[in-house]
C-alpha cells in the first residue's frame, strides 16, 4: 500500500470511530425548571410596579439587626462579624442617617448621615470622624467598611424610580440557577428590568432590577458604575406588610469590589412618619481625628493608618 492510501484510510478511519460509539458516549441533559405556579407581566406592570413604590414611601424608620462579613478572594479571608442593633432614618429625596450599637453594651458603633451631597461618619472605637462626597472612594484599604456611604443604603432600601427623562428601561424573560434540596440546579424563571442611562461617553447599563415569576415583586437589584462593573448586588427575601406597605424584612447589600456585605433584618418598620431635619444632624465630637476625604491626609491621619511617613 502506498504512503498515500495509508494515510487516506487512517483518516477515514478517525472520521468514522465517532459514529461508532466506540471513543464518545453522548447522554440527555435535563432542565429542570422549578415546580411553583409562575405569575406572568408585561414591561409596563412592572416600571408600575417601581414607580408606584417609590411614590408610596416618603420617609423610613427602622430598627433592625446588622450582620457584616468582610473579605473575599483579593483578601484571602473572610471575616464575619458579631450581629448589632441598628437604626436607620431615611427622608426623601435623599437623606439618611444610620446608627450602629454593640450589642450587650449597647455603645455606638458608627453613626453615619448625609443631606444627599456631603455625607459623615463617626467610628468612636477609632475615634475617627470622616467627612466628605458620596462619591470619593475611601483612601484606607484596611478597613472597608469605612467605604460604606449612606447612598448605598439608601438606594439598597428604597429602590428609586425610573427617570424618565435621563433612563430608558427595557424588560428581559430570564432565569436565576438556584441548587434545590436534593442539590440539584433548578432554573427559576424571571424578569430583569434593565434601566439604561446616558452619561457623557454614551448609553451605560446602570442598574437591574429582578423580579421572581412566583410573586412579580422585586427580589434583586444590581447597580453599575460607568465602566460597567457590578459595584452593589442587592438581595431582599421575606417581603411582609409594615403600615400598609409591601417591603422586605430582610434586604442584603453587597459590595463586591470593596469585599464587604451587610445585612439588614427588619426588627421595626414604620414609613411616613415625621422626621425633621435635626434627625440628620451629627456634630463632630471633642477631640475626634478628622479625616477629609476630598483633601489630603495629615501626618496625624497617615500615622493612624499604619503609614510612618
Amino acid at each position: 500500500m502506498s504512503l498515500r492510501n495509508l494515510h487516506r484510510s487512517l483518516l477515514v478511519l478517525l472520521v468514522a470511530l465517532p459514529l461508532t460509539g466506540c471513543l464518545f458516549r453522548s447522554h440527555r441533559v435535563e432542565r429542570q425548571v422549578t415546580s411553583q405556579p409562575l405569575k406572568s407581566a408585561i414591561q409596563q406592570d412592572l416600571l408600575d410596579y417601581i414607580d408606584a413604590q417609590a411614590a408610596k414611601i416618603h420617609t423610613m424608620q427602622a430598627t433592625v439587626d446588622i450582620d457584616t462579613t468582610v473579605g473575599g478572594s483579593k483578601k484571602g479571608v473572610v471575616t464575619d462579624y458579631q450581629s448589632i442593633r441598628g437604626y436607620i432614618l431615611a427622608r426623601k429625596p435623599a437623606m439618611l442617617r444610620m446608627i450602629g450599637l454593640f450589642p450587650v453594651v449597647r455603645t455606638q458603633a458608627f453613626d453615619m448621615v448625609s443631606d444627599g451631597g456631603e455625607f459623615k461618619l463617626w467610628i468612636p472605637s477609632r475615634n475617627r470622624f470622616v467627612i466628605g462626597p458620596e462619591d470619593v472612594p475611601v483612601p484606607n484599604p484596611k478597613f472597608p467598611l469605612e467605604n460604606l456611604r449612606p447612598k448605598i443604603i439608601y438606594d439598597a432600601l428604597l429602590i428609586p424610580a425610573i427617570d424618565q427623562q435621563n433612563e430608558i428601561a427595557v424588560m428581559e424573560n430570564s432565569y436565576e440557577t438556584i441548587i434545590d434540596a436534593r442539590r440539584h440546579r433548578v432554573e427559576l424563571p424571571d424578569y430583569e428590568i434593565l434601566v439604561i442611562r446616558k452619561n457623557a461617553q454614551g448609553w451605560i447599563l446602570r442598574r437591574k432590577i429582578v423580579f421572581s415569576r412566583t410573586d412579580l415583586l422585586p427580589h434583586r437589584q444590581m447597580v453599575y458604575n460607568d465602566n460597567g462593573s457590578m459595584v452593589t448586588d442587592v438581595h431582599y427575601e421575606g417581603y411582609k406588610d409594615f403600615d400598609g406597605i409591601n417591603f422586605p424584612s430582610q434586604v442584603e447589600i453587597s459590595r463586591p469590589q470593596e469585599e464587604y456585605d451587610i445585612t439588614l433584618t427588619m426588627v421595626k418598620l414604620q414609613f411616613n412618619q415625621s422626621l425633621p431635619d435635626e434627625k440628620f444632624v451629627l456634630q463632630q465630637p471633642p477631640g475626634a481625628q478628622v479625616v477629609r476625604l476630598n483633601q489630603p491626609p495629615t501626618n496625624q491621619a497617615r500615622r493612624a493608618e499604619g503609614d510612618p511617613k
